[in-house]
């Protein structure tokens, strides 16, 4: 018979917990629109590249162009899916990696957007056909358009 305390909880096992993979060595500076790419910001290299020519990316306050080269403790303020994330970055990489390493290269300092103030969506039942006079005017006081 085993001797047990009933208010004694029976020793767990516990494993320690895995220490988090490596982040892979980096150079000490990298092209802007390759590492917004690298650390899963853009979904492609062009579309990085692109948000720098259109204006839509910024380092340490600054516009940038594509080739603008970015290093640990910059601010990257970038537009990104209609989405202005404002990121500094904490490691540099060039290569593209998975998303918990990804993230572990900056720190994300973008404001969350209180529930009162996002966009209310319209929907409507599939198959409903197009709205009526009345349906729209009201799906564009819901927006905010009238």
């Amino acid at each position: 018979m085993h001797d047990h305390d009933p208010g004694q909880q029976p020793a767990r096992s516990e494993q320690p917990e895995a220490p988090a993979p490596a982040l892979p060595p980096g150079p000490p500076t990298a092209r802007v629109d390759r590492w917004l790419w690298a650390v899963r910001l853009t979904k492609t290299r062009a579309d990085a590249a692109q948000a720098c020519r259109a204006g839509h990316v910024r380092v340490n306050d600054r516009p940038a162009k594509p080739a603008t080269p970015v290093k640990p403790g910059d601010q990257v303020r970038a537009r990104v899916n209609g989405v202005n994330r404002i990121v500094e970055v904490t490691h540099v990489i060039e290569k593209r990696v998975g998303a918990p390493i990804a993230t572990r290269c900056y720190v994300d300092h973008t404001p969350v957007v209180p529930k009162e103030f996002a966009v209310p969506v319209a929907r409507r039942d599939r198959g409903a056909g197009r709205p009526t006079k009345r349906e729209r005017r009201q799906i564009d006081r819901l927006r905010g358009r009238a």
